[in-house]
């Protein structure tokens, strides 16, 4: 059986914490998953049979123009890509340090692997786990279902937590909130932890990925996790392009399209060359 994921689009909301002049805006990707068959138990995601099974068919090679495509589509915001109207990059520029907030070790555990796999494969992306709240600029809140909504209320109001649960059947979310310079200072997740290991590890890579920028969804490019009927469970290639690009040094929090676009074809050639060598790609 299929699974299939509906996600509500980015929404441009009030901070998480009460707002202050330097934090005006936070930007939310909401993932709602339905069932998802999977008797793995396995905590190790290559040894999912589901993971697996994707990893043997996942498409590696990829033209400029169609990397170039979902990178623009996720990397600003939709109504750039639908109405036209000019975005800004979106990224951390700090290390990035990833807290579990926790009482299930085996979840936290597998959180650790999808962080550090995500360090060894973006080449500029400087993320590792913390063990204080204090030192994180990411928070993941793994909660059981029956508290998922408690917990959304607590973030977010009962109010808008009501449009939450009334539009979406969410299993994990997440947002940002930036800067005036649209450096993202703080980004928290929740993952619910009483589901399959591979819908863990699909919301887990998703939201933790969409937290660092590329908070886009988009139906239109089929390779890329942001699309809401892909379902993943690992890093897969194309992703690892998106992120590659968005975390390169000469792309900067803030920039504009035709500023991306003008230093786009150096930085894709050294991204080329870096996801070719991580994944040892033979093409």
């Amino acid at each position: 059986m299929r699974s299939r994921r509906m996600r509500q689009r980015c929404a441009t909301m009030r901070a998480f914490n009460p707002p202050s002049a330097a934090l005006r805006f936070a930007l939310l990707a909401f993932a709602a998953l339905t069932s998802v068959p999977d008797t793995a138990t396995s905590a190790i995601a290559g040894e999912l049979p589901a993971i697996a099974s994707r990893q043997r068919t996942e498409k590696k090679s990829f033209t400029d123009a169609e990397i170039v495509d979902g990178f623009f589509k996720t990397a600003f915001g939709a109504e750039y890509h639908l109405a036209g109207r000019v975005d800004r990059i979106r990224k951390f520029d700090a290390p990035v340090r990833v807290f579990a907030e926790t009482d299930r070790a085996d979840r936290k555990a597998q959180l650790a692997k999808v962080v550090a796999d995500i360090g060894k494969h973006v080449q500029h992306l400087d993320i590792a786990m913390t063990t204080t709240a204090e030192a994180a600029n990411v928070r993941v809140k793994l909660v059981r279902d029956r508290d998922l909504y408690r917990t959304i209320t607590s973030f977010y109001g009962a109010e808008k937590a009501r449009e939450i649960r009334t539009s979406l059947d969410p299993q994990c979310l997440s947002g940002f909130r930036k800067n005036e310079q649209f450096e993202i200072e703080h980004s928290d997740v929740i993952l619910t932890v009483d589901v399959s290991d591979f819908t863990f590890l699909d919301c887990a890579y998703e939201e933790v990925l969409q937290s660092l920028g590329p908070i886009n969804d988009t139906s239109s490019v089929p390779w890329t996790m942001f699309n809401d009927n892909v379902s993943m469970g690992y890093f897969d290639v194309y992703d690892q392009y998106i992120l590659n690009v968005l975390y390169d040094p000469r792309i900067k929090a803030g920039m504009t399209v035709p500023e991306v676009r003008e230093v786009l074809p150096d930085v894709l050639a050294d991204v080329r060359a870096w996801v070719k060598r991580v994944n040892e790609l033979k093409e």
